[in-house]
């Protein structure tokens, strides 16, 4: 038997090194397989686009994605091309000699990795005979009315036979790794492991499928895990045979993933297996090349919400816009999973604490969540409208006056101000004047709900009563549809809008990772999260002081439903607190957080995983060094020398402090020196170099 490779986490492009090179590094192969492949669903098309640049620079040409073949995604994201590598090439043509359509390319994505794409449809001929394999294999039936189940099972079997003519070309040789997200594409493992190929493969489960339903049902999840029956509860929501797949992809893995400690814990419970990883999911961080650059964007995109909001609130815009702050909620429409419910009763508890003291700060809210309409709402569209009516008016009319000004200014004169003005102008600013009544409050919702009755949103709104009444100095928004740059009503793109908000609030109860407050995070916009999503959990690892960086922390895992919504309460009410000084001081800190959350960093784990997959599948001919997942020691931001935008810590026992306790607050702070710390405090990224001729790195030591 020849020696093992050691393998090193350093390594030319990212693969893996040994001393015997019998077996050349660039044979090595790496497939990554989901049906979010060019093909946007959820969240892991995010993960998989995000994370395809710096695996593409690690594998090079050796790197491909694989995913189902849709002809309108493909027009427009795909650039069709040869595959470089003859084995591929090969296998595609028996495949397509079988009958079966294979579509090869270059994604057009940052990185331009190369993607294998099969067309489910040309191969659903095959179907019946494929479940059958497919239960031979596993026992798992699949019902003929799941349309979605038997995508899988198609996409799977496709996948399975492409990795088996790939890898008879290369006579057993261990060159291939093929990475599986989710249980739509672990049908393609499963089959893997029945037919024995030799492939290293890896699942990643980023949220699991009973987890997600238990929590929609208003269970009381995390407090029961050890104490469902998994099997009954399966069964009566008709996804037994998915919850099959998913179980049967975990335990046939040779490594096992999810992307959050919380979802960790949820998988040992549900699926039945400890993860071998937890590979975090991470972002492509763009930095500035003026550090305050985003402060600028903020400004810009903040002025353009207030436009919407001086025509969504005409006739009412008895509040002043520059001490108004936005505050907004996104995602999927899961009521209680992303914490609207929570929400909601927050903002009524803060509308009361506002009005008690007297504040005059206003919150508008906006709940960008997509649900079923008809249309644009009518009276937000006449806002809109009325708005513009205004300005066109205040245009002309400032137009008239300054001719005048400037003709009397020639002639040596000081203008009559009175006569400045005529009649008609008078006239014409008192239609525009009248033209802003309205006889009906600011509508909540900015479209036609097609059941309006029995929103979950809407109906909660009717309860708490925040009908954007005057006396109310919480406003809320429903904008249910995603944000466009091409919206007549709020023309712009997610990004722009939420650089223009100043905190994003997402208190969810089921939440595996939570890429939204990792976006704000990114944008330099302090976010609320919870200790039950993994953003939230993560941000506690490696954060001392989460809340003085703007990552503010709702303990819903062991406080009742009531302390954790008095909690949210506090924080909003703390937030509302702080003067404008302050808020930039906390954008700053949010901002540089965003290290954290690079692929650059976060990409060792997915490397981790695959050298560990090498190592079990292939033990004679690969081994690690040590077997121990990559330190996190550098990753922890220390506690801030000076704290005053944290509400936990700035708060005052008056919301009407005095302008001198700011002013001393501010001597201590100073923005480079506390940035320096922090660059200090965080290592650098990790590097794929090539290894100095004679020296040796063990698995787990750092360029830092």
């Amino acid at each position: 038997m020849p020696l093992a490779r050691s393998l090193s986490m350093t390594s030319l492009n990212g693969l893996p090194q040994w001393e015997d090179e019998d077996l050349p590094v660039e044979d090595l192969l790496l497939f990554e397989v989901s049906w979010e492949v060019t093909n946007k669903v959820g969240g892991i098309y995010t993960v998989i686009q995000s994370k395809a640049k710096i695996t593409a620079d690690e594998w090079g040409e050796n790197y491909f994605l694989v995913g189902p073949y849709f002809e309108h995604n493909v027009k427009t994201q795909v650039e069709a091309c040869e595959p470089p590598n003859p084995a591929v090439k090969k296998a595609m043509d028996t495949m397509k000699s079988q009958g079966c359509q294979v579509f090869f390319g270059r994604w057009l994505i940052e990185g331009s990795p190369y993607v294998l794409l099969f067309d489910i449809g040309s191969a659903a001929w095959n179907l019946d005979r494929w479940k059958g394999e497919f239960w031979d294999a596993s026992n798992i039936g699949i019902p003929f009315h799941d349309r979605e189940a038997n995508d899988a099972v198609i996409f799977g079997s496709l996948t399975a036979c492409f990795l088996k003519e790939l890898s008879c070309q290369f006579d057993d040789k261990p060159n291939i790794i093929a990475h599986f997200h989710e249980w739509q594409a672990g049908v393609g493992l499963i089959l893997s492991r029945s037919q024995k190929l030799p492939v290293a493969t890896i699942f990643t489960t980023h949220a699991t499928l009973l987890g997600r339903y238990l929590c929609a049902a208003s269970i009381d999840f995390y407090n029961n895990l050890d104490q469902f029956d998994i099997d009954k509860e399966a069964g009566e929501r008709q996804i037994y045979h998915r919850y099959c797949m998913e179980r049967a992809s975990v335990h046939c893995a040779h490594v096992f993933t999810t992307v959050s400690q919380i979802t960790a814990i949820e998988a040992e419970h549900m699926l039945k297996r400890n993860p071998d990883v937890v590979t975090s999911n991470g972002l492509n961080v763009k930095k500035f090349s003026a550090t305050h650059e985003f402060q600028n964007l903020h400004s810009m995109y903040k002025a353009r919400i207030q436009e919407f909001i001086r025509g969504h609130f005409y006739g009412h815009l008895d509040f002043s816009l520059e001490k108004t702050l936005f505050f907004f909620i996104a995602g999927r429409y899961e009521y209680s999973n992303k914490g609207a419910d929570m929400f909601l009763e927050a903002l009524s508890r803060l509308n009361l604490l506002l009005r008690v003291h007297k504040t005059d700060v206003t919150v508008v809210v906006f709940f960008i969540m997509p649900a079923k309409t008809n249309n644009f709402n009518v009276e937000t569209l006449k806002g809109q409208a009325v708005r513009k009516q205004l300005w066109d008016t205040a245009q002309s009319v400032k137009e008239k006056f300054g001719k005048k000004l400037y003709n009397a200014l020639l002639k040596g004169e000081i203008p009559d101000l009175n006569k400045i003005l005529d009649r008609d102008d008078i006239t014409i600013m008192k239609r525009a004047i009248f033209s802003t009544q309205r006889h009906c409050l600011p509508p909540v919702t900015t479209h036609n709900m097609i059941d309006d009755g029995n929103d979950p949103i809407l109906n909660t709104i009717r309860r708490i009563g925040l009908f954007n009444n005057r006396t109310d100095r919480v406003k809320v928004i429903l904008h249910p549809e995603f944000l466009s740059s091409t919206s007549p009503l709020l023309p712009l793109d997610y990004e722009e809008f939420v650089r223009g908000c100043h905190l994003g609030v997402f208190p969810s109860y089921y939440e595996p990772w939570g890429y939204t407050p990792a976006e704000c995070t990114v944008m330099g916009i302090p976010s609320v999260t919870t200790n039950l999503s993994g953003f939230g959990c993560f941000m506690q690892e490696h954060v001392a002081d989460p809340a003085a960086y703007g990552i503010y922390i709702v303990d819903r895992r062991f406080r009742s439903p009531d302390d954790s919504c008095n909690q949210l309460t506090q924080f909003l009410y703390g937030f509302c607190q702080q003067s404008r000084r302050q808020r930039i001081i906390q954008r700053n800190r949010t901002e540089r957080l965003s290290d954290l959350l690079d692929w650059r960093y976060l990409g060792r784990y997915y490397i981790h995983a695959r050298h560990l997959a090498l190592s079990r599948t292939f033990p004679d001919k690969f081994e690690m060094e040590p077997s121990a997942p990559p330190k996190t020691e550098g990753f922890r931001y220390p506690r801030p020398s000076s704290v005053p935008p944290s509400p936990s810590v700035s708060q005052h026992s008056s919301p009407h402090h005095s302008e001198g306790e700011d002013e001393d607050e501010d001597e201590r702070y100073d923005e480079d020196e506390e940035a320096e710390r922090d660059r200090q405090n965080f290592k650098s990224p990790f590097s794929h170099g090539v290894l100095p001729q004679g020296k040796k790195k063990q698995y787990g030591e750092y360029r830092n």
